[in-house]
């Protein structure tokens, strides 16, 4: 009797302490999902990176594309290239300063139209985003999105954006005016100047809406008022 007694208590204490650790299994499960209730999945991530990347880069070349946006903006106004600085002051010293002045001007107005066509290069692009590419990205630096914009569109971006600056350049005779400069100035000058001036100014457009897209984005990463739809919040704020 005694022995049958011992069984019973030895099974029950071990039924409660099975209970316990059932419990406790429970309970831990329970704050795993709680914990991570609201944190983006896969999918998330993708489609929050290709929303944010989407939006910044319309943005970004919008407010380039639209007038005065690189000539009146400080930061980004194409000039002469700084080779050329002795060549610009030689010519405004002899009077052709205004043509000077309308072969900059031309330079801005065919970067700001170059960009009305950057933004479906840039969306094309997104839409092949991969899930590890978004994975790096939502880990990466702040600017991450954008290098990663960068690396898949220049080619695309120089095709289209060449032809249209050339064309701005040829209103005012800037590009032939141009060659015909460096021609005579790389005559009587060790340091030689790169008479292609197009290429130039493609490139300098080109830096400056990556310049302004990657403005976008850390504004998107580091500013909670700049995340303006639930799925950026997710992604965006759950990796602050």
């Amino acid at each position: 009797m005694k022995k049958i007694l011992f069984l019973l208590i030895v099974f029950s204490a071990t039924m409660h302490t099975q209970a316990q650790d059932i419990n406790s299994l429970i309970k831990k499960g329970k704050e795993s999902i709680v914990k991570k209730e609201g944190q983006p999945g896969t999918d998330d991530i993708v489609a929050g990176l290709k929303q944010a990347l989407s939006m910044g880069a319309e943005k970004g070349a919008a407010l380039l594309a639209a007038e005065d946006g690189f000539f009146k903006n400080e930061l980004l106004k194409i000039m002469l290239p700084p080779e050329a600085v002795k060549a610009e002051k030689t010519l405004r010293s002899i009077g052709l300063g205004k043509q000077v002045d309308e072969a900059i001007l031309s330079m801005n107005r065919g970067a700001e139209e170059a960009c009305k066509k950057a933004a479906p290069i840039f969306i094309d692009a997104i839409k092949q985003m991969s899930v590890k590419d978004a994975v790096s990205i939502l880990k990466g630096a702040d600017t991450a999105a954008t290098a990663y914009l960068q690396g898949t569109t220049s080619t695309a971006l120089a095709t289209s954006f060449r032809p249209v600056i050339e064309e701005s350049l040829k209103k005012v005779n800037a590009t032939k005016y141009w060659e015909s400069l460096v021609s005579n100035y790389n005559k009587v000058s060790l340091k030689k100047i790169n008479p292609d001036l197009s290429s130039y100014v493609t490139e300098r457009a080109m830096s400056g809406i990556f310049y302004q897209i990657a403005q976008e984005e850390k504004k998107i990463r580091r500013d909670p008022l700049a995340r303006s739809t639930d799925l950026l919040k997710k992604v965006f704020g759950s990796n602050n």
